[in-house]
């Protein structure tokens, strides 16, 4: 399977949310969309990312954009992690990491000579027609969702 890429469209999916809801990214073609994909709930880097999206939101939502953030923990994880840092974002479960294979972004990994495998920090804008219209891999997380925004601006204003 090949990652999707700039212009491609985005790989839609069906996953379980936080709160008990479910997602289903073609319910959002008309709006722009962030899929922010991080590792782990509770971890220092992704806690950060996501409470800098979160401070973001309404920026975001003034631009038409949803913001969601996915990573392989579990709906339960996802309700404990935003309630403990007050989140805003939507954040969606691929136990099954079929969507994070299907973006790329379930990769080999490796951290002190283990290899193991793991969710490469990674975000996807995409637009209201349901196309890649900006990718970040290997994301660093400082500046990281301010620079996203921008992108969303830049989309919004293209439209």
């Amino acid at each position: 399977m090949t990652e999707p890429v700039k212009g491609s469209e985005a790989p839609d999916f069906v996953l379980p949310a936080d709160g008990g809801s479910e997602v289903r990214l073609s319910d959002f073609r008309g709006k722009t969309v962030v899929l922010f994909f991080y590792p782990k709930d509770n971890t220092s880097g992704c806690t950060v990312e996501a409470i800098d999206f979160t401070a973001l939101k309404p920026e975001f939502d003034v631009v038409d954009t949803i913001v969601l953030g996915m990573s392989p923990d579990s709906p339960k994880s996802h309700d404990k992690f935003k309630t403990k840092h007050g989140l805003t974002v939507g954040l969606v479960s691929d136990q099954e990491k079929e969507t994070l294979q299907a973006y790329g972004v379930w990769v080999e990994k490796s951290m002190y000579g283990r290899k193991y495998m793991g969710v490469e920090r990674s975000t996807f804008l995409i637009d209201p027609e349901g196309r890649i219209a900006e990718v970040w891999r290997k994301v660093k997380v400082p500046g990281h969702a301010q620079a996203v925004l921008e992108a969303a601006k830049k989309l919004r204003q293209a439209a």
